[in-house]
């Protein structure tokens, strides 16, 4: 498929820093981004919406899908966050959902996190990166997100209850049929723990001036 400009594909799992890392490697190449996982998000809620369950067939809320739908608040709750793990493990869902992220890179190329962009969407990326970090780490940077206290009463539990909905979705993720999450062969991993944002970000752009050469000039 002839683009453009280079397609970047940031993947990983929930809470990894791979959101955090696109757009600030949009921004800094000055490239489009998209939040593939808001696509997903956005489905979940127009089911539950529709009063329906994210296990029942939702190709028709995909086809129906607005931009608009995907600028919503309340897209980031648990709730949408397991409706859209259903909804993503539809095949029909995700095929319905394939043209629209790959048109959104057509023109000028773009930069694009999820969890199959390098395998599924863009198996031919010029850069794939799959961002990681422990569950542990991924539940309390989560946790802080939503303005949680770790020291607070009760703390502890919520936040290894959000631990194993983590864990939870990563299974389901890697599990599923259609497009499971999985690392590239030929992507970079970077494991972030340890890591603050803008050593991710040094890190991921070492790679991509390193794979792309003059296009990050």
């Amino acid at each position: 498929m002839t683009r453009g400009g280079p397609v970047l594909a940031v993947d990983g799992p929930a809470a990894a820093g791979k959101g955090t890392l696109a757009k600030r490697l949009a921004s800094s190449l000055n490239l489009p981004y998209l939040d593939t996982g808001l696509l997903y998000r956005a489905v979940g809620r127009l089911v539950l919406d529709a009063g329906q369950d994210p296990a029942a067939p939702a190709e028709d809320f995909a086809r129906r899908l607005r931009a608009e739908d995907t600028q919503r608040k309340g897209l980031r709750t648990q709730e949408v966050a397991r409706a859209a793990s259903l909804v993503a493990a539809q095949p029909a869902v995700r095929s319905a959902l394939v043209e629209t992220q790959r048109r959104f890179a057509q023109e000028r190329g773009g930069v694009l996190d999820g969890r199959d962009i390098g395998t599924a969407i863009f198996p031919d990326a010029d850069v794939k990166l799959f961002i990681t970090a422990s569950p542990a780490t991924r539940a309390l940077r989560r946790f802080l997100q939503m303005g949680e206290d770790p020291k607070a009463e009760g703390a502890a539990a919520r936040l290894a209850a959000m631990e194993a909905d983590l864990q939870a979705r990563d299974a389901a993720d890697a599990g599923r049929q259609a497009a499971p999450m999985q690392v590239a062969a030929d992507a970079v991993v970077i494991e972030t723990d340890t890591l603050s944002a803008d050593a991710v970000l040094a890190e991921a752009l070492r790679v991509v001036r390193e794979r792309l050469g003059t296009h990050t000039a």
